[in-house]
C-alpha cells in the first residue's frame, strides 16, 4: 500500500475562535496542523465546542512556530516551543504564550478525529 495526501488540500478544516485545524485522514494515520492565534486558550476557544471542562484528546505533537503552555488537570505544567516534540494525555488546558501565532503538528493522536468537533 502507498498513500499520499497534501496539506494543500486537507480532508477537512475546523475553525474555532482564534484558530483552526486542518487534517488529512489516511490508513493508520490522522495528521493535523493546528494554528492558534495570540490570545487563544483551549478553555475559552474550544471548550464550548467540545462540551468538556478540559481537553480530553491525546496529543502526539511537534511545535513548528510559537510557544504553547500546557497545564494538566493534576496541576503539572510545561511550555513547548519550536522544535519541541511532546505527548500530552487527555485532561489539560493550553494557551498561546506571547504575541506569536502557534503552529503545531499532531501525529496519529485523536486530534484529527475529535478535536473541536461538537458531539
Amino acid at each position: 500500500m502507498l498513500e499520499v495526501k497534501t496539506l494543500d488540500k486537507p480532508d477537512e478544516r475546523r475553525d474555532f475562535p482564534r484558530g483552526h485545524l486542518e487534517a488529512v485522514h489516511m490508513t493508520g494515520l490522522d495528521f493535523a496542523v493546528a494554528t492558534f492565534e495570540p490570545g487563544w486558550r483551549w478553555s475559552e476557544s474550544v471548550a464550548p465546542i467540545a462540551g468538556t471542562d478540559s481537553c480530553m484528546v491525546h496529543h502526539n505533537g511537534y511545535i513548528v512556530q510559537g510557544r504553547l503552555r500546557i497545564r494538566m488537570d493534576d496541576g503539572a505544567e510545561s511550555e513547548v516551543g519550536p522544535g519541541d516534540v511532546f505527548v500530552c494525555s487527555p485532561g489539560h488546558d493550553a494557551w498561546v504564550v506571547g504575541d506569536e501565532q502557534v503552529v503545531a503538528y499532531d501525529f496519529a493522536g485523536q486530534m484529527a478525529q475529535e478535536y473541536a468537533k461538537a458531539d
